[in-house]
């Protein structure tokens, strides 16, 4: 008759320890199921939040920024090339003080003074009076104590074929920065969207996690109150407290991961990396359907920036062989100057100078320097060309993993998303056999363990399949870019 009464205190005690644990999974139920708690519940798209971060990126991201300021210097480069069809004007002086110098010697004297003597004998022979008189030799200093050289120049190129090719250069090279720039900007949403889909998976990760170690707590102090009452034996209390632990450090790891997720995304957006980020739903974003591989390669061969990028660098390089076989050609200028030139300042007649010039260069040999950067300039372009032929067949590689990497995703997710109503139908019978009192805890706590091990991969492969669905985008250069933030 004891025992019987001892039997029914136990099956009450179990009863309402098993009560209790009911109320912990009603109340952990939404985030076994990868939801967020009530206060931070988002109700906008995946796709409208990511294209605001993707925006605020690309005002704020500093490799961005950077590769703006290269656009901008190729600018200038552009404009500096182009400035050489322009004439050039400029004003030059000059004011010298010498001393001394080489002395020269106008023999004079020496010439003329028998010239002189004969005529006045002859003169004097007439009876005429000597009418030449000696004259000294004369000297004087090549260069002038003082002197100033002011003038005003003009120069003009009428034919000079390295100017047009240089400009050819520095156009395609500022293309090929603006497509670089572009191919980042696409990097740049690509990171920014995977960052935030990895953070939205660790904060539904954190929420799943943390429900279960709130319901084996419960567990734990059931087991242990069954154990003391004589009902479950030692080693599954010590099992309850094991798998209690084992969720802690599970809990522990996955709030990490939402940190480091959150550090890395407001990173991107080059803000405090504590800065809080926007939830979102995401229930409506998953969606895939069949691609064609031949198609989505021939679209992002012709709309990935990193190929435009190179094919102006092939470009440029070939006009870089024209600038350097323009070493060897002639170049014909203008040249006007006009000024004045004396011992001092002074303006008008004697003293203003003005003059007109055609120059002409013409470099006929150099040892063969020109020759040598032809065939450096053709290797550049021969280079670039190799280049660009790999990246082609990376992109054809990345566009077929990226595919196949979606496609296995996406039935991933039917598989992960059958496991978890099979796992939330098998929890929702062995609750009912628990409150029957047909089971143990040993089996109610595996049936749990199996949904919030379903319910993790679940919550992990629907991230999965969106970030991949960004990095086939990705490769492909599908969807726009918010320009106007650029």
């Amino acid at each position: 008759m004891k025992s019987r009464v001892m039997l029914l205190v136990l099956a009450g005690l179990a009863f309402g320890a098993a009560s209790r644990i009911t109320v912990v999974q009603a109340q952990a139920a939404p985030f076994a199921s990868g939801s967020p708690p009530a206060d931070v519940v988002a109700t906008r798209p995946v796709a409208s939040v990511v294209d605001d971060y993707v925006r605020e990126a690309l005002k704020s991201n500093l490799s961005l920024r950077a590769q703006s300021l290269t656009v901008e210097r190729s600018f200038a480069a552009l404009d500096a090339v182009r400035a050489h069809f322009f004439p050039t004007l400029a004003l030059e002086a000059r004011y010298s003080w010498s001393e001394g110098g080489r002395l020269l010697q106008l023999p004079l004297g020496d010439l003329m003074n028998p010239v002189y003597a004969s005529l006045n004998q002859l003169l004097s022979a007439q009876g005429r009076p000597a009418e030449f008189t000696p004259i000294q030799n004369e000297s004087f200093n090549f260069l002038r104590q003082r002197e100033q050289d002011t003038r005003i120049t003009v120069r003009q190129a009428l034919y000079a074929p390295a100017i047009p090719a240089a400009v050819r250069v520095q156009s395609s090279l500022l293309e090929a920065a603006q497509f670089n720039r572009l191919a980042v900007a696409r990097r740049l949403k690509r990171d920014v969207t995977v960052g935030y889909l990895d953070w939205l998976k660790a904060t539904r990760t954190v929420g799943i996690v943390d429900a279960s170690v709130a319901l084996l707590a419960e567990n734990v102090r059931v087991s242990e109150s069954l154990y003391r009452n004589g009902k479950v034996t030692q080693d599954q209390v010590l099992r309850a407290r094991a798998e209690l632990l084992g969720v802690q450090q599970q809990l522990r790891e996955a709030r990490n991961g939402e940190s480091q997720a959150k550090s890395y995304l407001n990173f991107l957006l080059n803000r405090s990396l504590d800065e809080p980020l926007q939830s979102a739903a995401i229930d409506a974003e998953i969606t895939h359907t069949g691609r064609d591989l031949a198609q989505l390669r021939a679209v992002a061969l012709a709309n990935r920036p990193e190929v435009a990028q190179l094919d102006r660098e092939v470009h440029a390089a070939q006009a870089q062989i024209q600038v350097a076989r323009a070493a060897l050609k002639p170049t014909l200028s203008l040249g006007v100057d006009a000024g004045t030139n004396d011992e001092r300042y002074d303006f008008g007649y004697g003293r203003n100078f003005g003059t007109i010039s055609l120059l002409l260069h013409w470099q006929f040999f150099d040892g063969g320097a020109s020759e040598a950067e032809v065939h450096s300039e053709r290797a550049e372009a021969h280079r670039a060309a190799v280049l660009r032929d790999a990246l082609t067949q990376q992109i054809q590689l990345e566009v077929e993993q990226s595919l196949d990497n979606l496609t296995t995703s996406a039935d991933s997710l039917a598989t992960a998303d059958a496991r978890a109503a099979a796992a939330r139908a098998g929890f929702r019978i062995a609750s009912r056999k628990r409150d029957e009192g047909v089971i143990n805890q040993v089996e109610f706590i595996d049936a749990r363990s199996t949904l919030t091990s379903a319910e993790l991969n679940l919550n992990v492969t629907r991230f999965e399949l969106l970030a991949r669905q960004a990095e086939l985008d990705y490769a492909t250069a599908a969807g726009t870019l918010p320009l106007e933030a650029l």
